[in-house]
């Protein structure tokens, strides 16, 4: 018997109780004569006193070792732990395996750089954080499985192997060995495959599912992640936003007992004009305020010739009263090698220090204080140029001064929905449209008179969740009528052939009485780690590759010796 009792389990009522226990040496304390050993396994930790006599061999940190022996009270007690008013005397002890010299600590605050973490993770799954951060992964995905079966959804699994096609991001591709010169691609979501399970008749799917993009890896994102996938049949945009934010806000309750607020709605246009970004962080304020008229009316001759000059305004931002410390917060801005901005900081004694731009002057500042409304301490930034740079740039000057001032609670979460996406965006590069959101994604049906000849102009019935700034869900009404489907193709520069080729099958599906349909999916890893206040979803993740696409542990990816090459014909 390797154990009667685990190491979290036992409490002041086992004491005299003759117990066994197996786990993991913790620390050791040598007292001489005694030695006062924590064991550690899955459940928790124990503390040991083992007399030297019993040893025949040197203990390390991280043995594994089965003891057997009595519950006694523990003289000096550690509240810290569930066992903390127990030890175990031990009247025998035996090493089930060694363990070789540590490559960092097993505990929370480990020593150990990243890269050598994730090149020993398994042992890196031994500390606190990783394994709680797991189980609650596991609670979650419980959570989900029994909530959307309790509402009528059913769980299918869709193929992973799929045909490649040109739209969307990268795909990784599989050859076939069977098949000489043919390749199959990995998954980068169930999409089609659940719109067909809702022409199949079935009323509401989901799936917890693998999916694989070769993209570049962040800190945010993982070639390989895990996505809740779903779909409704005979529903509306409102139908997927009302029960989704049920939903949502079912989870944060009973996860972290925090009670959301009704999602807000708002346009992609607004988001864009209102944050330069369609995934605006509003647990602050700073929304921008657009200066054309104003620049236009007072004949500020520089600002004249811009696009667009837009400003944000910080209230009674205390701190900053000098150049220096200004221009500091700024660093990582300039970095972007863009300095299409200034700022203005109106002091209390009503006076204002403002950037070393040739075309500011007092006089310029008062123009802006003035029509700003701003009050002694405030603080502006107003950027200017193109349209979407000048957008771009103050987004991410509004992100960095809320950073620096500590504006941004991570114990708050501020969802909302951004909808009406346009359906398309127009490729420079490739000289054509393409989707904003996927090729099955239906439009609005007030733009569809402009759908055969100004495209630019339809919006689509699609739905991001943002949280706190993050992307955490995106989702859309489909498409199911084959005409309009078809019109999309021809939008995106695909032939007859090519559709043919990747599409035929679904566009056939869609003549056999498609009923409306609609869903959406969350990207689980990314919506842990934000419940969880992580700032890396690895940390969530049992076995992550690192912001290379590597996993450093087994060494993928890696070559294939020439005879496989020749097996599979690429060679």
């Amino acid at each position: 018997m390797y154990r009667t009792h685990n190491c979290g389990e036992l409490r002041k009522k086992d004491i005299g109780e003759k117990v066994i226990l197996s786990g993991w040496i913790q620390n050791i304390r040598n007292f001489g004569s005694l030695f006062f050993i924590d064991i550690r396994d899955y459940f928790g930790i124990t503390q040991i006193i083992l007399s030297k006599s019993l040893l025949t061999i040197s203990l390390g940190k991280e043995f594994l070792i089965r003891i057997n022996g009595e519950v006694i009270e523990r003289l000096s007690k550690n509240y810290n732990l569930n066992t903390g008013e127990i030890e175990i005397k031990v009247s025998k002890i035996d090493i089930l395996n060694s363990s070789l010299p540590l490559p960092f600590s097993i505990i929370d605050k480990t020593d150990g750089s990243e890269e050598n973490r994730m090149t020993h993770r398994y042992l890196d799954i031994r500390r606190n954080l990783i394994k709680k951060n797991l189980i609650m992964r596991h609670k979650i995905f419980l959570m989900i499985r029994n909530f959307l079966s309790m509402k009528g959804f059913i769980e299918v699994e869709t193929p992973v192997l799929i045909n490649h096609t040109s739209e969307g991001a990268r795909s990784f591709v599989v050859p076939s060995r069977n098949h000489v010169g043919k390749f199959y691609a990995l998954s980068q979501s169930p999409q089609l495959f659940k719109q067909l399970l809702m022409i199949g008749g079935i009323d509401k799917y989901f799936q917890i599912v693998k999916c694989f993009r070769d993209e570049d890896a962040r800190s945010d994102r993982q070639i390989e992640f895990t996505q809740l996938d779903c779909e409704m049949s005979f529903v509306n945009e409102n139908d997927v936003l009302i029960f989704f934010e049920y939903f949502i806000k079912h989870i944060f309750n009973n996860i972290k007992n925090i009670k959301l607020d009704t999602f807000p709605k708002i346009s992609y246009f607004d988001a864009i004009k209102m944050y330069g970004t369609d995934s605006p962080d509003i647990r602050f304020g700073m929304k921008f305020c657009e200066l054309n008229d104003l620049v236009h009316k007072k004949e500020i001759n520089y600002l004249i010739k811009q696009e667009l000059i837009v400003g944000i305004k910080i209230k009674k931002c205390k701190c900053f009263y000098t150049y220096d410390n200004i221009n500091s917060i700024l660093d990582n801005i300039k970095k972007l090698n863009n300095e299409n901005f200034f700022w203005i900081k109106y002091l209390p004694d009503k006076t204002f220090i403002y950037s070393n731009k040739s075309f500011i002057n007092k006089e310029i500042c008062s123009i802006f204080i003035e029509y700003f409304q701003s009050n002694p301490d405030d603080l502006l930034f107003i950027s200017y140029g193109e349209k979407k740079d000048a957008r771009n740039l103050l987004h991410k000057i509004r992100l960095e001064i809320a950073n620096c001032l500590n504006l941004i609670n991570k114990k708050i979460f501020k969802p909302l929905w951004i909808k009406d996406i346009p359906l398309f965006e127009w490729e420079e590069k490739n000289n054509r449209y393409k989707s904003m959101h996927h090729p099955f994604t239906s439009p609005k049906e007030e733009d569809l008179q402009y759908l055969e000849n100004n495209p630019e102009n339809v919006r689509s019935k699609s739905y991001d969740l943002v949280i706190n700034g993050t992307e955490i869900g995106s989702g859309s009404i489909r498409i199911y009528k084959k005409k309009i489907q078809n019109i999309i193709f021809k939008h995106l520069g695909l032939s007859k052939k090519e559709i043919e080729s990747n599409f035929s099958f679904f566009t056939k599906a869609l003549t056999y009485g498609a009923p409306p349909h609609g869903g959406i999916a969350f990207g689980l890893d990314r919506l842990i780690n934000l419940i969880e206040g992580d700032e890396d979803i690895k940390n969530f993740i049992a076995f992550p590759k690192n912001n290379d696409g590597k996993d450093i542990m087994i060494n993928t990816p890696s070559s294939l010796d020439m005879d496989k090459l020749k097996e599979l014909y690429l060679r």
